[in-house]
C-alpha cells in the first residue's frame, strides 16, 4: 500500500499546500509587494478555485483517455509551471494567471489518485488509503509553514523552492506510479456523458454537501492570516506558527477511513462539520487559547472532511472512483471559488469577525444535507 500512498502524500501536497493554499499563507507580503486590495486578493484566489473546478470537470475523461499516471504528471506539471510563474509575477495580471495555472495540479490529482487506489490496493486498506493520500495537504502546510518564517519577506524565493521540491516530487511519481487506462468489460456498455450526468442524481446529496463545505471553508484558507495581521495584531512569527500548528493537526486527517468505519459516514460527517464551523468562528475571538484551538480544529476538520467527501464519492462510483471524487471536489472547488471571491468583497464591506462568523453559520447549512451510509454502487 504506502508504495503507492507515499508518492501521492508527496504529490497532494505539494499541489494543495504549495501551489493553492500557500497563497494565503504569503497573502500579507504579497499583497504588499504587488499593492493588492482585499478585493484584489480575493479574486486571486478564487482563480485557483475555478481553475481546480476545470480539471476536476476534464479529470475523468484524461484518466480515461490518457491512464492515471499521465494525469498525476499533467497535476505536477501545471503546478511547476504555476508556482514559478507566482515567484516571478511583477503585477496582479500575471499573478492571476499564475495561480489559475498552479490550481490546475490539485483538480486533476486528486482524481488520479482515487483511481490508483481503487486499482493497486486492496479493498480492505482502501478507504485507509486514500484518507492518508489526502492528508499530504497537512504534510505540505507543517513544510510551508517553516519557509515563510525564514523567507518572511522573500516570498518570491519561497515559491521558487516549492516549484523545484513539486519538480522532484513529479519525477518520484513518474517512477512509482504505474499507468492504468480503464476500460470497459466486453459485456459492459462504454459510460457516455449523459449516463455520466444521470449518475449525478444518486449523488445530489453529496454534491450539495461538497458546495457548502467549500463555500464555508474558502474564508479560512484565504483570509485566516491576514485576519490574525489585521485584527489580532499578530507578528509574522506568530501567524505562521497558526499555520504549522493547524498542519500539523491536519495529519490526524490520515486516520479517517478507520473512523469513519467505527462511526458510520452520517455521524462522522455532522461531527466534523459542527467542529469545522466551530473553528472559522472562534478565530475572531482575541484570545490566544481561541486562536489557535482555531487552527487545531481546522487543521483536522478540513483534512477530515475531505477524506470523508472522498469516501462517500467511492462507495456512490464503485466502478469508477475517480468520477466520483472528481464530482465532489468540483462542487467544492465551485464553493470555494464563489466564497473567497465573496469573502473578499464582504470583508471590504463588513469587517474580518463579521464575515468570518457568516461564513461559518453558511457551513452549519450542510447538517440539514442526508447522508447514505451504504455503498449505493454505480459508474
Amino acid at each position: 500500500m504506502w508504495k503507492f500512498v507515499l508518492p501521492g502524500i508527496a504529490m497532494i501536497g505539494v499541489t494543495y499546500a504549495f501551489a493553492r493554499f500557500s497563497f494565503g499563507l504569503f497573502l500579507p507580503n504579497i499583497s504588499e509587494s504587488l499593492n493588492l486590495t482585499e478585493s484584489d486578493a480575493g479574486l486571486v484566489s478564487s482563480s485557483a478555485y475555478l481553475a481546480y473546478t476545470l480539471a476536476l470537470l476534464t479529470s475523468a475523461y484524461l484518466i480515461q483517455k490518457f491512464g492515471q499516471l499521465r494525469v498525476i504528471q499533467y497535476a505536477g506539471i501545471s503546478a511547476v509551471i504555476g508556482l514559478l510563474g507566482i515567484s516571478l509575477s511583477p503585477n496582479f495580471y500575471l499573478l492571476l494567471g499564475s495561480t489559475f495555472i498552479a490550481g490546475l495540479g490539485s483538480g486533476w490529482g486528486s482524481p488520479a489518485f482515487a483511481q490508483v487506489a481503487s486499482q493497486n490496493i486492496v479493498s480492505k486498506d482502501r478507504d485507509k488509503g486514500n484518507t492518508w493520500i489526502n492528508s499530504g495537504t497537512s504534510f505540505g502546510i507543517i513544510i510551508s509553514g517553516p519557509v515563510a518564517l525564514l523567507f518572511t519577506e522573500h516570498w518570491r524565493l519561497s515559491f521558487l523552492f516549492f516549484a523545484s521540491v513539486t519538480l522532484a516530487v513529479l519525477l518520484w511519481n513518474s517512477y512509482s506510479i504505474p499507468n492504468h487506462i480503464p476500460t470497459p468489460k466486453s459485456n459492459e456498455k462504454k459510460s457516455t456523458l449523459w449516463d455520466w450526468f444521470n449518475s449525478l442524481k444518486k449523488a445530489k446529496y453529496l454534491l450539495m454537501a461538497s458546495l457548502i463545505i467549500g463555500i464555508s471553508s474558502s474564508i479560512f484558507w484565504t483570509f485566516s492570516r491576514s485576519l490574525l495581521s489585521v485584527v489580532h495584531s499578530m507578528s509574522n512569527f506568530e501567524s505562521v506558527i497558526f499555520w504549522i500548528v493547524m498542519g500539523v493537526s491536519g495529519v490526524i486527517g490520515g486516520v479517517t477511513g478507520g473512523t469513519i468505519n467505527k462511526l458510520g459516514l452520517p455521524l462522522s460527517y455532522r461531527l466534523t462539520l459542527v467542529l469545522m464551523m466551530i473553528s472559522i468562528s472562534i478565530i475572531t475571538l482575541s484570545y490566544d487559547l481561541a486562536i489557535y484551538t482555531s487552527a487545531i480544529l481546522f487543521g483536522i476538520t478540513y483534512i477530515f472532511m475531505t477524506g470523508i467527501l472522498i469516501v462517500w464519492a467511492t462507495r456512490i462510483y464503485i466502478k469508477l472512483p475517480s468520477l466520483g471524487v472528481s464530482m465532489s471536489f468540483l462542487f467544492l472547488g465551485i464553493g470555494q471559488s464563489i466564497g473567497s471571491f465573496v469573502a473578499g468583497q464582504s470583508i471590504d464591506a463588513l469587517s474580518y469577525p463579521i464575515t468570518f462568523v457568516i461564513f461559518s453559520l453558511i457551513g452549519l447549512i450542510g447538517l440539514f444535507v442526508p447522508v447514505l451510509n451504504k455503498n449505493q454502487g454505480g459508474n
